[in-house]
Formats: C-alpha cells, structure tokens, sequence
C-alpha cells in the first residue's frame, strides 16, 4: 500500500512539474485593426435621461457654438413609449413654447413632433423605458434655445435650456 502511495505522489508531482515547464508562451498582438473596428466618436458628447416621473435629469445642457452636438436621450423608466414616451425636441430661437407645444401633443403619427415644422432644430425619435437614441446637430449662432419632450402633457415638465456658447 506504500508502495502504491508513494507511486501515486510520484506521479502527481511529475505532472504538475511537466505543466508548469509547457506553460504556453505568450505572444505580443501585432494585428492591426480594420477601419472598420476602429470606430472613433466625433462631436460633442451629451446625454440626457427621461424618467417614469416624467423628468429629465438635466434642465439645462450647454454645447458649444459651431460644433457637431451628438446628444443622447435614455429612457431610464420601465413604461413603454405608447403611455410613458420621452422624445427630445430643439426649438428656434423665437418660437412660441407653448404654443409649439400644443400642436405637437396632437401630431401622434409623427411621434409628437409636428411634420414640416420649421420650429425644430433637432429631434430624437420617440422611446419607451429601457430605450435610447441618438440625434446629432450643429448650433451656428450663441443663445439660448428652449428643448422639451412633445409627449401630451409632458412639457409643462420634460423641458429646459440649451445654452449654445
């Protein structure tokens, strides 16, 4: 029985000796990425989120004058778009909130955001809880423009000030 312990210890040592000294090597990476896997953001980066409380967590957001903005909306509540939708919208400069406002509630086909409207700078689509997207646009003059969500009833408290400098 010794013997056969001893036979065992023997060869287990001979195996975790011999796997140590076969440890693969390691070899440097020299691939060079494809265009395509390189893949770089350009603009300036901002992100706003919509809530189930019907907030954004930012009421003002501030870019600058000149450069693409790429800005992100995140719905981070659970609701779908049908009863809890959020949508950013850029208004002109000049343009009559509430009454933009009003027309857009009405505009369901067109994810709340009138067609043909040359009120908007820029818009997102329409996202439900758990959803993003994206919108890019340049602002060419300094100021200040309003921005809100055109989901009925949400912009007496989904809006706020971009602030172009």
């Amino acid at each position: 029985m010794k013997k056969l312990l001893k036979s065992t210890l023997f060869l287990s040592l001979a195996v975790v000796a011999v796997s140590c000294k076969n440890e693969p090597k390691k070899t440097e990476d020299t691939t060079t990425p494809t265009e395509e896997a390189v893949t770089e953001t350009k603009g300036f980066q901002i992100e706003i989120e919509g809530n189930d409380a019907m907030q954004y967590n930012k009421t003002e957001l501030k870019v600058p004058v000149g450069e693409t903005v790429v800005l992100t909306l995140k719905h981070t509540g659970k609701m779908a778009k049908e009863v809890m939708g959020h949508n950013f919208v850029l208004l002109k400069k000049g343009t009559d909130f509430n009454d933009f406002a009003a027309k857009a509630s009405e505009a369901k086909d067109t994810d709340y955001v009138p067609a043909g409207s040359d009120a908007v700078i820029a818009h997102t689509s329409l996202v439900g809880g758990g959803e993003s997207t994206t919108v890019e646009f340049t602002i060419t003059e300094a100021g200040s423009y309003d921005f809100l969500c055109t989901f009925p009833a949400h912009a007496a408290l989904m809006k706020g000030v971009l602030i172009a400098e």
